[in-house]
């Protein structure tokens, strides 16, 4: 971690224009680096070196960024991090640019792995799986926007979304770490499930935390999702196993008739009563632990070990 943060300053403090300040502002303070993280120990479980696929790892965490950027502007919300959105600093223009700008950047780091010794071929391929990964990212926003408020959503509908938006970036850190490592067909295979499995149990949680966490340690308004009457896990499970009164509430609120501060108690309320969290949860762990098994046709040893523990801590947060 601290080798990657040394990293990122080496990179995002200099420049003078008013774009280094917006892309600065993006992606500091540092988040989890999660996908970093994911890329670096993927290459090295397979063989690889760290310094070589550093500037990919560099580059996912540019990609994963400016899909806040844009993520926050569609939603509205002004915080993120514990700071102001990027939008809300700089205005709509500048941070969409922003977001575009860290997105090429990102195709930047990964062509220059072939300065640290990373073959043309492998840097080609890992290139296909980030541009399919994007565009995964995209069709999941867009499918999560149909869904607005669309109650008959049900949890295998909900599942494909957040595979798409949010899994599918996992995915292409593991899958692309390992192809930058020099790793066999099998190996890259394995951590591609890998990543996908971590990446649908860190939504879930995710969606958890508005109900179950501070929102000083998540960084973001909690009554985001309600807000934009978005259907997450809790919600879809609870409308499930609601009664008809709770149903007819969970309706109100989905239609947008209810203020959100209200609508957010009372949602939080039903959730509760229904074991929605419970239930969800389950599933995270679920996912987590298939998320483990998937690397167990990899070598042993320290790598492999922090991916193993990176699925548990996945679901075992509280931001």
């Amino acid at each position: 971690m601290t080798v990657l943060n040394e990293e990122f300053e080496r990179r995002w403090l200099v420049g003078d224009r008013t774009l280094d300040d917006i892309c600065r502002h993006a992606l500091a303070p540092g988040g989890k680096l999660l996908r970093p993280v994911l890329l670096i120990e993927s290459a090295v479980a397979v063989g690889g070196r760290a310094e070589s696929v550093m500037p990919a790892a560099v580059g996912t965490e540019c990609g994963h960024v400016a899909s806040l950027v844009h993520d926050d502007i569609i939603d509205g919300d002004e915080t993120r991090r514990g700071r102001p959105a990027v939008h809300s600093a700089y205005g709509m223009d500048q941070a969409i640019v922003a977001g575009d700008a860290l997105i090429f950047f990102l195709f930047q780091c990964l062509a220059e792995c072939r300065l640290t010794g990373v073959p043309a071929d492998r840097i080609v391929a890992a290139l296909d799986v980030v541009a399919r990964a994007g565009y995964d990212l995209c069709r999941g926003q867009s499918l999560e926007s149909e869904l607005q408020g669309d109650l008959s959503c049900d949890v295998d509908t909900y599942l494909t979304m957040i595979r798409l938006k949010t899994a599918a970036l996992f995915r292409a850190s593991c899958e692309s770490g390992a192809i930058l490592g020099m790793g066999s067909e099998e190996w890259v295979g394995a951590l591609a499930c890998y990543g996908e499995n971590l990446g649908t149990a860190f939504q879930i949680h995710d969606d958890l935390l508005a109900y179950t966490a501070d929102p000083a340690s998540t960084g973001k308004a909690a009554v985001s999702d309600v807000r934009n009457r978005r259907l997450t896990l809790p919600v879809i499970l609870a409308y499930q196993n609601a009664d008809t009164a709770d149903r007819l509430r969970i309706e109100g609120i989905m239609s947008g008739a209810v203020d959100t501060e209200d609508a957010y108690r009372a949602l939080g309320g039903i959730i509760e009563r229904t074991r929605a969290v419970e239930a969800s949860r389950a599933m995270a762990w679920g996912h987590a632990r298939q998320a483990r098994d998937d690397l167990d046709i990899l070598p042993a040893g320290p790598s492999r070990t922090r991916l193993a523990r990176l699925a548990e801590l996945a679901v075992d947060r509280d931001r």
